[in-house]
């Protein structure tokens, strides 16, 4: 059995404004266009399909025909809900779209009934553990333990108890969305430490031939058969370096085989500059950023006049602008009540002017902030 494993697709999210419905459609393309050409049988999204509980209708939209177009291929899908999704619409007629080759599992009641795909070899058993908040799961299981450690624990006890049970030589698969001890996050996840320990052990999939995680957005190994794909586009600077795309997992009758990483298609590339503004301008060694989406941290050591307006002339995709000036700027010796002593509005504007810009207001500035305030007294005194 041939299985591609994604997750995180996070459908409606946008990259520091910029909308990435169409690089997301791009990604359906390509996962569509892998099921057919490596005549995968099942795909297994491991959480985080849309970016939000309610997501928007361009959101859904595209979920859906993702969902057709794969099973136009002939393969069946088994996801999970990610702890963006919202569990109980995410389960909404599940057991109704179930008969059409969608396996959707977003329920507590589901964990440990697997999906049961066969094979020339036998029955392979695919387990939804969806994104388990520790303090829904324990009450709703009675558990004494907390965090997620616990409530995971005992959902692949279920997991095991169920496989135990079923005829020798079923192989098994588990989607978990969950943070594994080890793994390396970026800066696009959202915090799951609400509830306790956030990290399990890679120990707690033990007994399973295959799990596929969900969750951190970089690809990684945590043991031979315990895998993250990660997102398949970047959604942070922290992951420029990244290689997104999906695990082509093979089993055989005796379980796992192999997987080999399906790179995806990259959008715009990702970088981070650092720099003063002319050097960035001028530098023949920045020519090949002009067509990627840039973070760039400016050195210089005053804050030059419209650092974006210029950057982008010559890098039009210019999305985040910081400013670091070389050696730091000189520690204030004075409390915020002595600095701001016996100084008028107007003067605490332009102190702020010449503290965010490293120098001080113009003329004209100046006088704009003076007619300002005056303007302000003007209707005050009209009310």
């Amino acid at each position: 059995m041939r299985l591609l494993h994604t997750s995180d697709w996070h459908l409606g999210r946008s990259f520091h404004r910029e909308n990435l419905i169409d690089a997301q459609a791009a990604f359906v393309d390509h996962l569509v266009d892998t099921v057919r050409a490596e005549a995968v049988d099942v795909v297994v999204v491991s959480g985080d399909l849309y970016d939000r509980a309610l997501p928007p209708v361009e959101a859904v939209r595209l979920f859906g025909e993702a969902l057709r177009r794969i099973r136009a291929t002939g393969a069946r899908a088994v996801l999970i809900a990610g702890n963006h999704d919202s569990m109980a619409r995410l389960a909404y007629a599940a057991d109704l779209i179930d008969a059409s080759g969608v396996h959707v599992r977003a329920a507590l009641e589901q964990v440990g009934t697997p999906v049961v795909v066969e094979d020339r070899h036998g029955p392979v058993a695919f387990y939804g553990i969806p994104y388990l908040e520790p303090e829904i799961a324990r009450p709703h299981w009675g558990l004494a333990g907390r965090g997620h450690p616990a409530v995971l624990g005992h959902a692949m006890d279920l997991v095991r108890a169920d496989l135990a049970a079923r005829p020798a030589g079923t192989r098994s698969v588990v989607l978990s969305h969950a943070f594994v001890t080890g793994g390396a996050p970026s800066d696009s996840e959202r915090d799951i430490a609400v509830g306790g320990a956030a990290h399990v052990p890679v120990s707690l999939y033990a007994g399973v031939d295959y799990v596929a995680l969900g969750h951190l957005h970089g690809r990684q190994t945590m043991a031979g058969s315990v895998r993250y794909s990660g997102s398949p586009l970047a959604y942070s600077f922290s992951e420029e370096h990244h290689v997104k795309g999906s695990w082509l997992v093979e089993l055989d009758a005796s379980g796992f085989v192999g997987a080999h990483f399906v790179e995806a298609p990259v959008p715009r590339p990702l970088a981070r500059l650092r720099g003063r503004l002319e050097d960035l301008l001028s530098g023949p060694e920045w020519e090949r950023y002009t067509g990627h989406w840039l973070q760039v941290t400016l050195t210089d050591p005053l804050r030059p006049a419209l650092p974006m307006d210029r950057l982008r002339e010559r890098f039009p995709h210019t999305l985040v602008l910081d400013f670091a000036p070389e050696g730091g700027r000189a520690e204030e010796d004075r409390a915020w009540a002595r600095r701001t002593a016996d100084r008028s509005e107007p003067e605490l504007v332009l102190d702020f002017v010449d503290w965010a810009r490293g120098a001080p207001a113009t003329d004209e500035e100046r006088r704009l902030v003076r007619a300002a305030f005056e303007d302000i007294r003007h209707r005050e005194a009209a009310r």
